[in-house]
């Protein structure tokens, strides 16, 4: 089977979910002897050099000219050479840190536009991709990391006639925090071309239902299959942190949660039995994130805890370890219920249990991992309760560490998941040839 997967890049400036699930998936696909290759979409992936010849092609809707086309008419008449200035690695590295690149409420009416496919002010970007796709790769399925980008179906299966899938990830949210003027309009516009996609790939029985429901699609159209991770990288340090430490390993940003994290680190410095505690904040973030991060160092400094505080602005993947590996426990208490949370996996696989708000698809992952504890969302005093259950308690924490470390050897590796999607796909292909 040849499957091309149509990945939206983050660049390097934050931890990108999306981009290491899609990796890990594609990789394992070719273990499996299939041809399975990543094209990057609006930005280089974070994941590239990991890729390798499974990397494809070149950025595909760059984000600078997918701007630019929103904005003027001129722009969707420019010759490529024109275009491939703007689609320059180095360049949209440095554009994907910009605010209006990855804020929603910045970026309203281009998605719409993008939704849109064929209809909208892209259509240059649309019909280059599909012509690649039609020239070079030929793919007997198409796979898209989500929902946002169902825009590139309909041109798709007109020019290729082969079966769509799409992952989901969080698109709700994103959609949910359009201004008023573009979240009906966009929801109507998803609900329209997500009928065209063969099958959807839900990472959690929470978020099929959640999406199910909005698109208004059929039961059967929902597939569950949990994200995964390749833990090869990723173990357990030979001797617990000398020190106690929280840790929190995502996006700098306030949906993920981090002020309610600093508040319950803070109470629980108050308390004066926590000397030592060490808070570590890992995952970069954009220059959008940065007037919270001030008010989030301010927090901490007004409280006389910014000394025992580390928060790295600049994503480097090669520390991810190493700082897993320093904490006694890893929480990001998101403001929303999430489709899932691959920071979950990650913290596991290096033997460190994880304390969540209990919504989204977090439930899961502590019923199927045995990991960590669940916390009242958006509660600091409840999340600081739990996690200090499980700082006085070091052999609580370690069995947790160990089972939710055997659950992700065992139940949520990339063969598996791949496993799932190759009968997925050859299903599909099978119905549309007989």
């Amino acid at each position: 089977m040849k499957l091309v997967h149509l990945s939206p890049g983050a660049g390097e400036s934050f931890y990108c979910e999306n981009c290491l699930r899609d990796a890990a998936m594609v990789l394992a696909l070719r273990r499996r002897g299939h041809d399975a290759a990543s094209v990057p979409l609006y930005l280089p992936l974070m994941t590239e050099e990991h890729l390798g010849e499974a990397a494809r092609g070149e950025v595909f809707f760059g984000g600078i000219n997918v701007y630019l086309q929103q904005k003027s008419a001129l722009f969707r008449r420019t010759p490529r050479w024109l275009d491939r200035l703007f689609d320059s690695r180095r360049l949209l590295r440095w554009a994907g840190r910009r605010a209006g690149m990855t804020s929603a409420k910045e970026v309203g009416e281009t998605m719409l536009s993008m939704l849109r496919g064929e209809n909208g002010r892209q259509v240059k970007e649309l019909e280059r991709l599909v012509a690649f796709l039609a020239e070079h790769e030929r793919p007997d399925v198409v796979s898209l990391s989500n929902a946002l980008l169902v825009g590139v179906v309909r041109r798709i299966k007109q020019e290729l006639d082969v079966p769509v899938i799409c992952s989901l990830q969080d698109e709700h949210g994103y959609v949910e925090a359009l201004p008023d003027t573009h979240r009906t309009a966009a929801w109507e516009v998803l609900r329209e071309r997500a009928a065209e996609v063969d099958a959807f790939i839900a990472p959690s029985r929470f978020y099929g239902e959640v999406m199910r429901r909005q698109l208004d699609l059929p039961q059967e159209r929902f597939h569950v299959i949990p994200n995964t991770i390749d833990a090869s990288a990723l173990a357990p340090p030979e001797e617990p942190p000398g020190e106690p430490a929280i840790g929190y390993l995502s996006q700098m940003c306030q949906g993920k949660g981090l002020d309610t994290l600093v508040e319950a680190f803070c109470r629980l410095k108050d308390t004066g039995r926590f000397g030592t505690l060490k808070l570590r904040v890992f995952g970069g973030m954009t220059d959008a994130d940065e007037p919270f991060v001030r008010q989030v160092r301010g927090r901490l400094e007004r409280a006389g805890h910014a000394g025992d505080a580390e928060l790295i602005a600049t994503l480097d993947p090669a520390r991810k370890q190493a700082f897993l590996r320093s904490c006694s426990v890893v929480s990001v208490p998101t403001r929303q219920g999430e489709a899932f949370g691959l920071f979950v996996l990650e913290a596991l696989a290096c033997g460190v249990p994880v304390v969540l708000p209990g919504h989204g698809a977090f439930p899961e992952l502590i019923e199927a991992t045995g990991g960590g504890l669940l916390c009242e969302p958006n509660d600091p005093a409840d999340l600081a309760a739990k996690i200090e259950l499980l700082l006085t308690d070091p052999s609580r924490r370690a069995e947790m560490g160990r089972q939710g470390r055997r659950a992700v050897l065992e139940d949520f590796t990339p063969d598996r998941m791949a496993e799932r999607v190759e009968r997925l796909c050859q299903d599909l292909t099978s119905a549309q040839r007989t």
